[in-house]
């Protein structure tokens, strides 16, 4: 691993300086487990690393019951499975923050980190998609807001130019008889990268008959994370039974566009999205049934 410039900035404006001053030769580190690995691997090539931890905006871990929540870029998934309100009122994101690597990593991995690095099996981003997270971006043009299913581009890109960096995202309140869910599939039981994963979120009507809202997301099946639009639109007006969830499934596997890897062979990656579809469905609906998501 070749020397760099370690900075630690305190403010928002300072850290983005330094980015933009020096582009593609610095990189933001938040818990490191991702970057880290990549320096040491040498597929990173950096004269500075900016520790963006002392940032008090990339640390707010707050919930408003009129506006949502806001989970700063910095936030670790430790504090995310720990926080009772999250756990109460979104625990389709305490699905995926408790899944991520073993102890040692959640203590460490950061959810902007997550999204940042960009992997097509990040198993925060689906999660986040479902339920309609935003994320604000500053730079030294101002700041900007991009919905997280428009964040990544290709396998370790995204929209960030020269300077900015991930601050935080917004999640808005869930709606009354709403659930999500998060799921994924790995080899093993722990540690490993996901060979796809699925999350859904559902809002029911007030007799818990008919779906009135839907959102699927996937992961691992494409060259980034994917919203299936056409899967979760299908699943709008329709009475929940098996062949309502069945066709999103179906939807689902057609959005997919799998590779052959050592995780997995397109044929198992197409069949497992159509069983993680029914699963994640089944258990965002049994949620909202519940009032696991109704905040009030």
């Amino acid at each position: 691993m070749k020397a760099f410039e370690y900075r630690a900035p305190r403010s928002l404006s300072e850290a983005v300086a330094l980015l933009a001053e020096k582009g593609e030769k610095a990189r933001p580190l938040a818990g490191g487990t991702d970057l880290i690995v990549q320096l040491r691997g040498g597929r990173l090539d950096l004269d500075f690393v900016v520790d963006i931890k002392w940032i008090p905006e990339l640390n707010q871990l707050s919930y408003d019951p009129a506006s949502g929540l806001t989970i700063g870029a910095a936030v670790p998934c430790y504090r995310i499975y720990e926080d009772p309100v999250i756990r109460r009122v979104y625990p389709g994101l305490v699905d995926a923050a408790s899944i991520i690597g073993g102890i040692g990593i959640q203590g460490r991995a950061t959810w902007g980190g997550n999204l940042c690095n960009s992997s097509p099996s990040g198993d925060t981003i689906p999660a986040l998609m479902v339920l309609g997270a935003t994320c604000t971006i500053a730079g030294p043009n101002g700041t900007r807001t991009v919905p997280v299913e428009q964040f990544c581009t290709a396998p370790g890109r995204n929209v960030l130019r020269r300077g900015e960096m991930l601050v935080s995202f917004h999640i808005p309140v869930p709606l009354p008889h709403s659930g999500a869910y998060y799921l994924r599939f790995i080899p093993r039981n722990e540690m490993d990268i996901a060979v796809v994963g699925a999350g859904a979120s559902v809002v029911l009507s007030n007799d818990l008959s008919t779906i009135t809202a839907a959102r699927i997301a996937l992961g691992a099946v494409a060259p980034t994370p994917l919203l299936a639009e056409s899967a979760g639109n299908a699943l709008i007006g329709k009475r929940i039974s098996d062949e309502t969830i069945a066709e999103a499934a179906r939807l689902a596997q057609q959005a997919a566009r799998p590779i052959t890897d050592m995780r997995g062979t397109i044929a198992q990656r197409r069949h497992l999205v159509g069983v993680l579809t029914k699963r994640a469905l089944h258990g965002a609906i049994e949620r909202a049934q519940k009032g696991a998501s109704h905040a009030h």
